[in-house]
């Protein structure tokens, strides 16, 4: 079961910082690592991991932010969206939100820990939710995905 997922930069924050290997966004990066999910980035997407990543107060190790641009990058799906005329809290995520939307055909997730930032869309995921629909307990959103994952 493969999934197309924009994953926002709180995901892998998340994930890295965690001791749980059970914690769900663990899983999410688990789940790009072993082609369960691909990525979908834009440049902006990548410049943010990448910027945010190294930011000192997570104290990340460099072989740990490549693993995570590599990844990405080698796993994953280059969009070039089209403008979504979408206004977001944040308007720094909106490339998040337009990449996700440019592949609803394919039905393409947008995972994110801020839900908050973002209209509410049944493609708008939790780290927890995307695991349940990619293990195939997504209940009523599975139904509704169908055939996503």
């Amino acid at each position: 079961m493969i999934c197309y997922a924009v994953i926002d930069t709180n995901v892998f924050i998340a994930a890295l910082l965690s001791k749980n290997s059970d914690a769900a966004t663990v899983k999410v990066l688990r789940a790009v690592l072993d082609g369960r999910i691909v990525p979908l980035y834009h440049n902006e997407i990548l410049a943010e991991y990448d910027e945010v990543l190294h930011r000192e107060k997570f104290h990340f190790q460099e072989k740990s932010i490549q693993m995570v641009l590599t990844a990405v990058k080698e796993f994953g799906m280059e969009v070039f969206p089209q403008p979504t005329g979408e206004i977001l809290v944040d308007m720094d995520d909106l490339i998040f939100y337009e990449v996700a939307m440019e592949k609803r055909d394919d039905d393409a997730y947008l995972v994110t820990g801020n839900q908050k930032h973002y209209p509410i869309r049944d493609f708008i995921v939790t780290p927890n939710e995307m695991i349940k629909l990619l293990e195939g307990n997504g209940m009523e959103r599975e139904q509704h995905a169908k055939n996503a994952c």
